[in-house]
């Protein structure tokens, strides 16, 4: 079986290339309540462990975007803020 990738523009989230040439890479979204920083540094180092290289979190609110500073002094993953 032959796949061919279609073309794209390659873009770098902190050290993660993704798109053009660049390998696939493994990401995830958590799925727990970014609200619960505890449960998301949890579910980060779960996929830290198993090689995801990017993870996302959701930040619907204002007492998410509070929960922020912990889950990044308690994550070993380059934290990057998004905003779109």
């Amino acid at each position: 079986m032959h796949i061919t990738r279609r073309k794209t523009r390659q873009i770098q989230v902190g050290t993660v290339k993704i798109g053009g040439d660049a390998p696939v890479s493994v990401q995830s979204m958590c799925s727990t309540d970014t609200r619960n920083a505890d449960a998301t540094i949890e579910e980060i180092r779960r996929l830290e462990e198993v090689g995801c290289e990017l993870i996302r979190v959701a930040v619907p609110d204002e007492e998410a975007a509070a929960a922020l500073p912990k889950i990044k002094r308690s994550t070993t993953t380059a934290f990057r803020s998004v905003s779109g």
